[in-house]
């Protein structure tokens, strides 16, 4: 079955850097769009960055744009969030997912990682 496995995450001061990694299984990763999104407590799940098939296209929620990269390496099956100049509204549990089109509609996802921490200490 499918399988996505995150990696990363933890506390980091404001201003700090982190590095999310999702390890995907169990499907032929070039056929699928990957995402990141995010929750904080009491809040719904948000979009935060997509990436087409190949790595062409990338999307982005504003709040992270010019801050966070999204890349993948079709080789290894795997898709990276670097996140830079971390914020404390950037806190929350994260979550890489799977869907076969280009979207940001959480709802189109089928497949989701087992979710990361990441705090962001002010």
């Amino acid at each position: 079955q499918v399988q996505l496995v995150q990696s990363g995450g933890g506390l980091v001061q404001d201003g700090g850097s982190l590095r999310l990694s999702c390890a995907a299984s169990g499907l032929t990763f070039s056929s699928y769009v990957m995402g990141w999104f995010r929750q904080a407590p009491g809040k719904v799940r948000e979009f935060v960055a997509v990436i087409d098939w190949n790595g062409g296209r990338t999307r982005y929620t504003e709040s992270v744009k010019d801050r966070f990269t999204i890349s993948r390496d079709n080789a290894k099956n795997t898709v990276d969030l670097q996140m830079n100049s971390l914020q404390s509204e950037d806190t929350a549990v994260y979550y890489c997912a799977a869907a076969t089109e280009l979207t940001t509609n959480p709802k189109t996802f089928s497949s989701w990682g087992q979710g990361t921490q990441v705090t962001v200490s002010s």
